[in-house]
């Protein structure tokens, strides 16, 4: 399935004061590749940095493209399809990109020069990004080889950029692209220390970022990912004919359309107020409830894999004529529906305030929380969260969503990580390989981002091998 260009293509920011006031410093461009699952994505990005009176910063979305493989009736990711539409669509993305690179000055140097075939002349990045993991290695493998053929051609560096370090700086990516009257102060947002709340498919986090490069997980899920959980739910919910109608299978998605049709349809779920009402939660009128993982303990952990076991099991007692109730009518289906989603959601939302309790007892104050991945993109996670903070005496928090086409994954994203590390000095050997674990914890014993080889400073030196 072919999307359109990200709405956010054309958006910029400019810097505040009047262009005779302002000195532009350094001017980057970047080609990115996302390749991890079964998006087959391309981007362009610049970045402008100038100096009027104060640090300011702007960027630019020149082209923002994926491919997503087809899944639809396959129960999920098909791992050897994936790889087919990678190599199907890959380069074409890439030549199509070309054409929306900026137009190279004339007093632009040769080497910033890149004569397309129709004879166009345009600016030529400055280096490459995209994604070493984690992910599925012959999927990375397929945009990590593509990178590397780029570089090696155009002899420019690249970037490895770490996945979920990229949905993490998303939202900075967006600050960068509003245009700066709608900004207080020329400095990127969210400044660091933030917590991040990494939600997707294959994915369940929450980081203390410190720093670029300076993140501590203060808890992760030790099943299976939220978004996976949701999935699961939605194959176990939806009605039949809505499973055979979706375009892909991110049956998450479609159960929150099926649970709520509107806005207005959230205060069907009760937030809770206090941990005794997550853990007294009345049972129905068709005489279940869904029990809410870790309800009972305190532990900074998240567990999803039960909130599918519970449903399955009263879908089957339905099917099988176990209960008296009957089979399930509509009404009890989207009943369940919301159930599966607000039960996840209490879960996750949970376990986040736990750690800003904890922070706080320590002295540290997070004045933002960042959402993304994704989940991210679910509206009623959205309103659930900022609900939750609000009744648990976080109202002081901001809480930060990228546009929902940013959170899925994108090649946006990537360029921007790859931006950051690479105005930090990083960049990647060309003779790296693929990663299917890495993790973003610099406390742990293999280091976090820096913690594997192939990175090299920008005097030439290597990191770590």
């Amino acid at each position: 399935m072919l999307h359109g260009l990200c709405r956010l293509k054309h958006v910029s920011a400019t810097c505040s004061t009047s262009a005779s006031l302002s000195i532009v410093r350094r001017s980057l461009l970047t080609l990115a590749i996302e390749s991890s699952c079964d998006d087959t994505c391309v981007s362009l990005l610049s970045k402008h940095t100038a100096l009027s009176g104060s640090y300011s910063t702007r960027a630019s979305l020149h082209f923002n493209e994926k491919v997503t493989a087809e899944n639809t009736g396959k129960g999920g990711i098909v791992p050897v399809e994936a790889l087919k539409s990678h190599d199907t669509h890959l380069a074409k993305l890439v030549e199509k990109s070309l054409a929306s690179l900026p137009e190279a000055p004339d007093a632009s140097p040769g080497f910033k020069k890149l004569w397309l075939r129709d004879g166009s002349l345009k600016e030529k990045p400055d280096f490459i990004s995209v994604t070493r993991g984690p992910g599925m290695p012959v999927n990375l493998a397929v945009g990590l080889n593509a990178a590397k053929g780029l570089a090696a051609a155009w002899q420019i560096p690249m970037v490895g950029v770490h996945h979920m370090q990229a949905h993490a700086l998303t939202p900075r990516l967006v600050n960068a692209m509003v245009k700066s009257e709608q900004r207080d102060t020329d400095t990127l947002r969210p400044e660091f220390p933030f917590l991040t709340l990494l939600v997707s498919g294959g994915h369940t986090m929450l980081l203390y970022s410190k720093g670029l490069v300076e993140h501590e997980i203060l808890a992760t899920t030790s099943d299976i990912a939220i978004g996976d959980e949701l999935d699961k739910c939605g194959r176990l919910i939806l009605p039949k004919e809505l499973q055979e109608d979706t375009p892909d299978t991110s049956y998450g998605k479609y159960l929150s359309a099926y649970a709520f049709r509107s806005e207005d349809d959230y205060a069907a779920w009760e937030i809770p107020r206090t941990r005794r009402e997550e853990v007294d939660r009345p049972l129905n009128k068709y005489g279940w409830n869904l029990v809410t993982p870790m309800s009972k303990n305190r532990r900074l952990e998240f567990s999803f894999a039960a909130i599918a076991s519970q449903i399955k099991s009263l879908v089957l007692d339905r099917q099988n004529g176990i209960t008296s109730m009957g089979m399930m009518d509509d009404e009890e289906r989207v009943l369940l529906a919301q159930a599966a989603l607000g039960t996840a959601f209490e879960h996750l939302g949970s376990r986040t305030i736990m750690a800003l309790e904890k922070l706080q007892e320590q002295g540290v104050q997070i004045p933002t929380l960042v959402v993304s991945g994704g989940v991210a993109a679910n509206n009623f996670l959205r309103h659930y969260l900022r609900r939750l903070l609000d009744l648990r005496s976080f109202e002081d928090v901001n809480l930060v969503f990228p546009p929902v086409e940013l959170c899925t994954d994108n090649a946006a994203m990537i360029a921007w990580a790859g931006m950051e590390m690479f105005e930090a000095g990083y960049r990647t050997d060309l003779g790296c390989t693929p990663v299917r674990k890495w993790s973003m914890d610099s406390e742990c014993e293999e280091g976090g981002i820096l913690g594997i080889g192939g990175w090299i400073r920008s005097d030439g030196s290597y990191i770590a091998e």
